[in-house]
C-alpha cells in the first residue's frame, strides 16, 4: 500500500530581501556644498570620509580629495591613516612632546 504524497497547503513565499534606497550623492562640489565644507568641517571633532559622505551628501572619492585639500591648508590634522580609512581631527595648537 503506497502512501499518498502530501502536498503543502500553501506554497512557501520566498522573501525578496530588504531593498536599500540608492544614495543620490553629489559627484562634484557646488557653491553651497563647498561653503559648508570650508565652514563646518574644520570644527568637527572626528573627520573621516564616511562622515563627509553622510553629512554633505557627496561621494567617497570627492570626500577623500576634500580631506586632502583641507589637510594641506592646515585646517584639519591627520590622526591615523590605515589602509583606506583616514581619520582626521580639527587643527589645534601643535602638540609638543615632553622628554
Amino acid at each position: 500500500m503506497a502512501g499518498k504524497p502530501t502536498v503543502p497547503k500553501n506554497k512557501k513565499k520566498w522573501s525578496k530581501g530588504k531593498v536599500q534606497d540608492k544614495a543620490n550623492n553629489a559627484v562634484y562640489f557646488n557653491a553651497e556644498t563647498l561653503a559648508k565644507l570650508e565652514k563646518e568641517v574644520p570644527a568637527y571633532k572626528l573627520i573621516t570620509p564616511s562622515v563627509l559622505v553622510d553629512r554633505l551628501r557627496i561621494n567617497g572619492s570627492l570626500a577623500r580629495s576634500a580631506l586632502r585639500e583641507l589637510a594641506a591648508r592646515g585646517s584639519i590634522r591627520l590622526v591615523s591613516a590605515h589602509n583606506s580609512q583616514l581619520i582626521y581631527t580639527r587643527a589645534t595648537a601643535p602638540v609638543t612632546a615632553e622628554a
